[in-house]
């Protein structure tokens, strides 16, 4: 935290138009090598007209989208409808304001670390941030004028509401541990072993919950265009809808950023590269944080090519029967466990491991067991004609009477 707050204006403007590129560069790779992986796993190649090999692709869809024409549907709340989309894409970009890129480097003469800002609650500043962003996709909804926008808003609520939950109790064993709330003081406690194996359930419950919290599939539900014929989004179009596009990829980028900061050393490079001495100095560390983003930005793309959709109770079983309870069950034990082990390190880390594993392997049986269909299904009773009837006879409801073919009269069948 020392090294904050003494940066001169032009550098934290320096600081901050960076991360917006490094931001917007991500977003136009992600989306083209999304479509590439994509096609890849389907048997198919994927974009491969626009610029050599495709790599144009990104690009030609963000110029066509900024030159369409703008439809405002009659009936709109306007105002709302135009606001929505930027309440969305302003968040997403705040919240990477305190995420560690890197240590301190020299730019111009003056050292800096590679983070535009810390605050001692720099992890409850990113939650509060990105919770501002679902009013982007629920004003989106109200102010479409139609009834398929707005369930989609409203599924957007119960599932940040839900899931969010789950991701701020798996933040509260990495405080616990780290002993601080400030993303830099968590990277530095990482020097030792990464989170995401000491602290294991919280990692996975994490991972989960970054994937509800950014509406990707196989939690897509807020734009499932099976049943709400595209979503919140259904009625935008032009530079409206990119923005929305926009804001799903880099909330994409900053919850793999957050995840990389608590869970995997930060910008600390991975073993054995941390063997040699100056892999954690100068700028090599911005490669080792990029990578561990990607990784993450990789697993978005190979659920949605693998996983279907998830149906609305078994999502909404999932956070609320699932993973807050190991949530819960999982920052007890390692609270006791940090209790019983005060100032014994590898034996608190023994403990934690073992301890991860049942808390995991619990919480995957009760996913399994809350997903996976039914394996046999119970042959319905058909009535024996023979027997006699115990239930309502024929005459006991109002039918018509039977009659003879030859009864009806003519003209009628």
């Amino acid at each position: 935290m020392t090294g904050f707050g003494s940066d001169p204006w032009w550098l934290v403007v320096a600081k901050a138009v960076a991360i917006f590129v490094f931001l917007l560069l991500t977003v136009l790779a992600a989306i083209l090598i999304e479509r590439k992986i994509l096609g890849r796993m389907q048997m198919r190649f994927g974009p491969n007209r626009v610029g050599p090999r495709g790599l144009l692709q990104s690009l030609a869809d963000g110029i066509k989208l900024a030159l369409k024409e703008g439809i405002i549907p009659a009936g709109v709340d306007k105002r709302v409808y135009l606001l929505a989309p930027i309440i969305s894409v302003i968040p997403a970009f705040m919240a990477f304001a305190v995420i560690p890129m890197g240590p301190a480097v020299s730019v111009l003469g003056r050292q800096t670390p590679l983070q535009l800002t810390d605050m001692p609650v720099a992890v409850l500043y990113i939650l509060a941030v990105t919770s501002v962003g679902v009013y982007g996709i629920v004003l989106a909804g109200w102010a479409s004028g139609s009834i398929y926008p707005l369930l989609g808003g409203l599924r957007s609520t119960a599932q940040v509401i839900s899931y969010e939950i789950a991701m701020a109790l798996s933040f509260a064993a990495v405080f616990l541990y780290a002993g601080t709330m400030s993303t830099s003081g968590i990277v530095a406690a990482q020097q030792g072993a990464w989170y995401a194996f000491v602290l294991l359930p919280s990692f996975l419950v994490y991972v989960t919950a970054m994937v509800g919290e950014t509406n990707r599939a196989p939690f897509d539900l807020p734009e499932a265009e099976g049943e709400l014929v595209g979503g919140f989004h259904t009625e935008y179009s032009s530079l409206t809808f990119a923005m929305f596009m926009l804001a799903e990829y880099v909330n994409m980028t900053t919850v793999s950023a957050l995840a990389t900061t608590l869970f995997l050393g930060g910008w600390h490079a991975p073993w054995p590269i941390n063997m040699w001495d100056g892999a954690n100095t100068g700028w090599w560390p911005l490669l080792w944080f990029t990578a561990k983003v990607w990784t993450f930005l990789f697993v978005f793309m190979w659920l949605r090519a693998t996983l279907p959709r998830l149906r609305y109770d078994q999502f909404m079983a999932l956070g609320w029967k699932v993973l807050i309870p190991a949530s819960l069950l999982w920052v007890m034990t390692a609270a006791a466990a940090r209790a019983a082990f005060t100032g014994e390190h590898q034996l608190s880390w023994a403990a934690l491991t073992v301890s991860g594993i049942v808390v995991c392997a619990a919480m995957l049986a009760a996913m399994r067991s809350l997903l996976s269909p039914a394996r046999t299904r119970s042959t319905p009773h058909l009535p024996n004609p023979s027997a006699q009837p115990t239930g309502p006879s024929y005459h006991d409801f109002p039918v018509p009477p039977v009659t003879n073919s030859q009864e009806v009269p003519h003209g009628r069948t």
